[in-house]
């Protein structure tokens, strides 16, 4: 790749490392004002002493500063393992996006960046990272590991799932997280990022993809769902009163529509089928966390936050 394209692929996705990095360092400066300022010291390469711990370790400069009581992380210590998975399909690519706009307000994009960001916190906290990636085929597996050439080979991974334009692609949820559950052995955090479309939507199909996210939660693992939809037009189904044709990008079945006439039914479905997207993932205790794409990244850091301290 010569200069020209280099400075043109950075333009275009404004590099996702650096950008990630600028999103979590903004997150953890505001940190101390808000309930999570405990874990800003975490991030600066220290962890929170527990009593009975050796006292050989701990930052006294840091305890004079915060009278709190922090030791001193090592290279060698990895506290926590992370799999983050996406869901590559065609609906994944919605809304599309016109020239000049970032590539995180579509569903793809905004979930790619917030896998960086979620990697930028692991890194710092020198946990240990995997990808898979999804659509009609399993088309990446990388196991979790914490070192840097590791994190590079997945931020270059999921630069280059921006760069590709997808073809048509449907979701075969339930056949790859069974795949997933299998391939990951040791006890890790479960971070899925899906619009939760899949090709049948019928009822029996929507308790085989609640059994295989059951089944991300075999060998003890944590399960967060992020939800990932664009609230002005699938949410609220907000558009102006011409006579407008919807294509599903999945299956190209077109349906032509006065989106006022039917803006209230759709809004009852869609709100009905989140609720129930909830109580199940409350039935299997998975995390389920509904999240916009127009919305900014703190909710994702603060749940897995969260999750993290509940993991344990």
């Amino acid at each position: 790749m010569n200069l020209e394209q280099q400075i043109e692929k950075i333009s275009n996705f404004q590099h996702l490392e650096l950008l990630a990095n600028q999103i979590v360092e903004g997150f953890i400066s505001g940190m101390h004002k808000s309930p999570f300022h405990g874990f800003s010291a975490e991030f600066a390469e220290h962890k929170i002493y527990n009593p009975g711990e050796s006292t050989k370790h701990i930052d006294w400069k840091l305890f004079a500063k915060t009278d709190r009581l922090y030791t001193k992380r090592y290279e060698e210590e990895t506290n926590l393992r992370c799999h983050l998975i996406i869901d590559n399909s065609s609906s994944m690519r919605y809304p599309k996006l016109k020239d000049k706009q970032p590539f995180y307000e579509n569903k793809i994009g905004f979930s790619i960046l917030a896998s960086a960001v979620l990697m930028n916190l692991l890194k710092k906290q020198r946990d240990a990272v995997g990808l898979s990636v999804y659509s009609d085929t399993y088309e990446y597996y990388s196991p979790e590991k914490g070192s840097d050439r590791h994190h590079r080979m997945i931020l270059s991974k999921l630069e280059e799932i921006l760069e590709i334009n997808s073809q048509t692609k449907k979701t075969d949820t339930v056949t790859f997280l069974h795949q997933i559950a299998e391939n990951i052995h040791r006890r890790s955090m479960v971070i899925l990022f899906t619009d939760m479309f899949h090709s049948e939507g019928s009822e029996e199909d929507n308790d085989k993809i609640f059994k295989a996210l059951q089944h991300l939660k075999h060998n003890k693992h944590k399960v967060v769902v992020f939800h990932v939809y664009d609230k002005k037009t699938e949410l609220n189904f907000s558009f102006d009163n011409t006579p407008r044709k919807f294509i599903d990008v999945e299956t190209g079945e077109e349906i032509n529509l006065f989106a006022e006439n039917t803006q209230e039914a759709y809004q009852k479905v869609v709100k009905d089928y989140f609720k129930k997207i909830e109580s199940n993932c409350m039935q299997y205790q998975i995390r389920y966390v509904p999240v916009s794409v127009d919305e900014k990244f703190e909710k994702i850091m603060t749940t897995y936050l969260v999750e993290k301290q509940k993991f344990g």
